[in-house]
């Protein structure tokens, strides 16, 4: 049976408290990858330069820096499935050509807060 959360077209939402400031329409899986369009809503204007800030030390293979961000990612934003629960855990990368990739899990990575 195939899980209709990783079906191409379906739809996750990324959260600020109860605002919905972005959508993830799925293109595509690279497991454990998940690879998206993102529509913005208001509100995400706000993050968007974290997201740049995140993209350019992966660029510049910056691990510390890469820590950081992804820290103050899941600090402040909620990744919801299609049918609207909560993602337990992810790491969401947000790319300036308006594409996402992120990976996820139902538990917590094992990973420390630096």
């Amino acid at each position: 049976m195939t899980n209709p959360n990783l079906t191409t077209g379906s739809i996750w939402r990324l959260h600020h408290g109860d605002r919905e400031i972005a959508r993830l329409a799925v293109t595509g899986a690279d497991w454990p990858w998940m690879h998206a369009d993102v529509e913005a809503l208001p509100g995400f204007d706000e993050f968007r330069p974290l997201f740049s800030e995140q993209e350019q030390a992966v660029d510049e293979e910056d691990w510390e820096q890469i820590d950081e961000c992804y820290f103050r990612i899941r600090s402040a934003l909620t990744l919801t499935f299609p049918d609207g629960n909560p993602v337990v855990e992810f790491m969401l990368h947000i790319h300036d050509d308006g594409t996402a990739g992120w990976r996820w899990h139902d538990e917590p990575f094992d990973a420390v807060n630096p």
